[in-house]
């Protein structure tokens, strides 16, 4: 292809967040530069002996350096199947797709300590599939020394190109995490704090559900000021970024919302979510007037709303400008796949600290037909 003018090409991104709700898929059709033109999206459940196990392993993270290949085999084909799933619901011949993207599971994440795990298995993926892959998208750039995440913020600018800056996209997962856009072209990324995790365990202990459905439970509860500012004292928010996040990072120190009733927990963990998300202003410059907000939170319209409030800005979905929450980082990783094998930087020094531009990835090609 000529450097000038790149290929446009169809990929598929595949991951399962922090929260581990499912298996996310999506189409894309992209240069892995400039042009994005987002195709359909969809999300599959996890066997559920499948997410048990996950749950399990990450439950104890001394068990992450383990070899787990019954797991990681487990992890691989659940994924596998998601991709054929999404291909035949939407009519996807395999033969125009020139790449898969698959992230896979986290199971721990610890860069201070050169550390990230994603169970994949990219030969066994592309064997199954038939389809080039790209898989291990954050080693490399732990291994230079920087955080490994988030990746999305280069997805995040070229979706934004033309859009009115400064800008902060948000992302609430398992894990909170923003990318702000500069006046002058600056992406600045870092995880913000808890988003969905704790409070999804929390009602899961307490009620059995796998989340609060629309912020229904926080809005009947009552914020306890003093556990809140115990868990706002964590360190954390005062660190520079680029900075990351384990999962897990917070669930000792929030293990006092416990003490509360169910409404007051929720509510709690709720504000706590809201704080530390605009904590992440202390490490801008200029408030951003506009707000979008991918993944699972933005359908917690009482945080949603909560958020506006706090920040005294507009806080929107992510289809308030054409592209799907719920699939942005599977969309991220088609794209990440792209420039992996156009041998761009997946990551920047002011996205992850790394100490220059870090390429990444890992290329599996299909086997070749007999």
């Amino acid at each position: 292809m000529s450097a000038d003018r790149p290929a446009v090409l169809d990929a598929i991104g595949v991951i399962s967040g922090t929260s581990m709700d499912g298996i996310d898929v999506a189409l894309i059709r992209s240069d892995g530069e400039t042009r994005v033109e987002p195709g359909p999206g969809a999300t599959f459940p996890y066997p559920q002996a499948v997410g048990r196990a996950l749950r399990e392993v990450i439950a104890n993270p001394d068990a992450a350096h383990d070899p787990l290949e019954d797991l990681q085999k487990a992890v691989t084909d659940s994924h596998v199947e998601a991709v054929f799933a999404f291909m035949k619901k939407f009519n996807i011949v395999r033969e125009n797709v020139a790449l898969v993207g698959l992230h896979g599971q986290t199971i721990l994440h610890r860069p201070r300590e050169r550390f990230t795990r994603q169970l994949c298995d990219g030969a066994r993926a592309s064997r199954l599939l038939g389809l080039d892959v790209v898989n291990d998208f954050r080693t490399a750039d732990v291994a230079a020394g920087g955080e490994g995440a988030p990746l999305v913020p280069l997805y995040h600018a070229a979706i934004c190109a033309g859009l009115e800056r400064p800008l902060m996209i948000l992302n609430w997962g398992g894990v909170g995490n923003v990318t702000w856009l500069g006046a002058n072209g600056e992406i600045v990324a870092f995880d913000t704090g808890p988003a969905n995790a704790l409070i999804d365990d929390f009602v899961a202990r307490r009620r059995g559900l796998s989340h609060d459905e629309g912020g229904a439970l926080a809005a009947a509860g009552r914020v306890d000021d003093r556990v809140l500012a115990g868990l706002m004292g964590d360190p954390y928010f005062n660190l520079a970024p680029p900075k990351s996040l384990d999962r897990n990072h917070f669930h000792a120190l929030a293990r006092e919302v416990d003490t509360l009733g169910d409404e007051d927990g929720a509510a709690t963990l709720a504000a706590f979510t809201i704080e530390a998300t605009a904590a992440a202003l202390r490490h801008v410059v200029g408030q951003p007037s506009r707000w979008l907000v991918c993944g699972g939170g933005r359908r917690n319209l009482t945080m949603m709303r909560a958020l506006g409030a706090r920040l005294g800005a507009a806080v929107q979905p992510i289809e308030s400008i054409g592209y799907d929450g719920d699939v942005i980082e599977a969309q991220c990783f088609a794209y990440l796949a792209l420039r992996s094998r156009r041998g761009l930087p997946l990551s920047l020094p002011t996205t992850t600290g790394a100490p220059r531009p870090i390429q990444g990835g890992v290329f599996w090609p299909a086997p070749k037909a007999a």
